[in-house]
């Protein structure tokens, strides 16, 4: 569905620039957000503020440059599947990654009911250690 990819666009641009309520806007009041497991916040989070908590705001306090740039979308009726890359610098180390990810996105109307986040953790743990 156009819509949803056209949303998932908006939605990654706003993670770029630092718009961080337009992403939460776009999320239900119950969305289910996992992150992978071996991932620095790897678990699942119910509701924009347990995103917000555990995940952006962690990603914006102890990165820099954190960055989940899309390359492809692929729309199926309620779902979208990004393929992108992360890249960014650990603070606390200094030491920097890139990592190919692939994020699934449901939509419950026209909001966002769940997210999966897959990604290589092994590549992100080296840039923790």
């Amino acid at each position: 569905m156009a819509g949803h990819s056209d949303t998932i666009n908006n939605l990654y641009a706003a993670f770029a620039r630092g718009d961080v309520p337009v992403v939460l806007a776009a999320l239900a009041p119950d969305v289910h957000w996992t992150e992978a497991e071996g991932f620095p916040y790897g678990g699942t989070y119910i509701g924009p503020d347990s995103v917000l908590q555990n995940v952006f705001m962690k990603l914006g306090s102890e990165w820099d440059g954190f960055a989940a740039v899309p390359h492809e979308l692929v729309a199926d009726g309620n779902t979208v599947v990004a393929l992108g890359q992360y890249s960014g610098t650990y603070k606390a180390t200094g030491k920097d990654f890139s990592a190919p990810f692939v994020h699934v996105w449901k939509f419950g109307g026209d909001r966002v009911v769940t997210f999966m986040q897959h990604t290589d953790t092994a590549i992100v743990q080296r840039a923790l250690q």
